[in-house]
């Protein structure tokens, strides 16, 4: 049988071009870069979405969670940039430290190189504290910084973190002095915070689940730093009911080198999308499970460029390196 010279020249054209298309995802795994320890909120959150993701890109499709940690997810977000643009390696952005480091240093790689492929958590932040600990709401932790300057340590998950950045805006709202404890992530702050190491942590909402839906445990939740109650906290304060307007949110989300085809894109964007509409994922979800808030990369990008404009004036402000 003869085949057309056109139909041979866009074939071959097809293949040169776009090798890694026909095959992906289905000829080598796809690793989902984490920035941060294993055991931390982010982790937690990428293994429990993997063999979800499988099942909605196909059975030989292979993910693998990697653990770059460092640097408040620098070292992982590098990675993922400069990593080649095949569908093969993704990875999660925390939004504020996405955005917030290259404002104020110089880092290894910029927001520009990445393209958003979806955003699955929105997680206000949390203060807590052990149940055992004689506070008990912000008006009393702010109090005793104001009797006693730096005399309560409070963690945090690095430089840019969510936590930190909540840590820096009450520090500045409330006109106190902190003793701040950064940590390489949630897992190991929460040891320190259980072992009387540190008096306080600020983690995400969704880190929390033992003390979600009003359960009591080893931690309490002092006040939580969005504009209204989350459904993951409903019976936690907000800092602006304590007439502290501290807001603080941690957005996790998948994002890809800048040069991956759209096609692939569309694909990953596609299976979270409906990852988070399975019924198993969200029973699996634990304490993300509330939290929980998809958004195309599309209007992703779009509220990244609002929080952009608020992360600017906090990080002008800053000390930069």
């Amino acid at each position: 049988m003869r085949f057309p010279f056109r139909t041979f020249v866009i074939t071959a054209l097809t293949a040169t071009l776009h090798p890694a298309l026909a095959a992906w995802p289905d000829d080598k795994p796809i690793e989902i870069v984490v920035g941060f320890a294993p055991g931390g909120g982010t982790d937690l959150l990428a293994r429990k979405l993997a063999p979800f993701l499988k099942k909605q890109l196909g059975d030989k499709a292979q993910l693998i969670v990697m653990n770059k940690v460092g640097a408040a997810g620098e070292i992982a977000s590098a990675h993922i940039a400069k990593a080649k643009p095949d569908g093969y390696t993704i990875g999660f952005v925390n939004v504020p430290s996405f955005l917030y480091l290259p404002m104020v240093k110089k880092t290894q790689y910029k927001v520009e190189e990445f393209r958003l492929i979806a955003r699955i958590v929105d997680d206000p932040t949390v203060l807590v504290t052990r149940s055992e600990s004689k506070y008990n709401s912000l008006t009393e932790v702010l109090s005793q910084l104001r009797s006693k300057p730096g005399s309560l340590s409070f963690g945090h998950n690095g430089t840019g973190s969510n936590g930190e950045l909540a840590l820096v805006a009450l520090s500045s709202a409330a006109g106190v002095e902190v003793n701040p404890i950064p940590f390489k992530g949630t897992a190991a702050q929460k040891t320190d915070l259980l072992g009387g190491h540190v008096d306080f942590g600020l983690i995400s909402a969704g880190e929390v689940p033992e003390l979600h839906g009003g359960k009591t445990g080893l931690l309490k939740v002092i006040t939580q730093f969005s504009d209204k109650r989350s459904a993951a906290l409903p019976q936690a304060p907000t800092a602006t009911e304590s007439k502290v307007e501290v807001v603080m949110s941690s957005e996790r989300g998948l994002a890809a080198p800048k040069a991956v085809p759209s096609q692939i894109l569309a694909k990953l964007q596609d299976a979270v999308d409906a990852t988070l509409r399975d019924p198993e994922f969200t029973a699996a979800a634990g304490g993300d499970g509330p939290v929980l808030a998809f958004a195309s990369g599309a209007q992703w990008q779009e509220s990244l460029q609002q929080n952009s404009k608020l992360l600017q004036a906090v990080a002008a402000k800053a000390p930069k390196e």
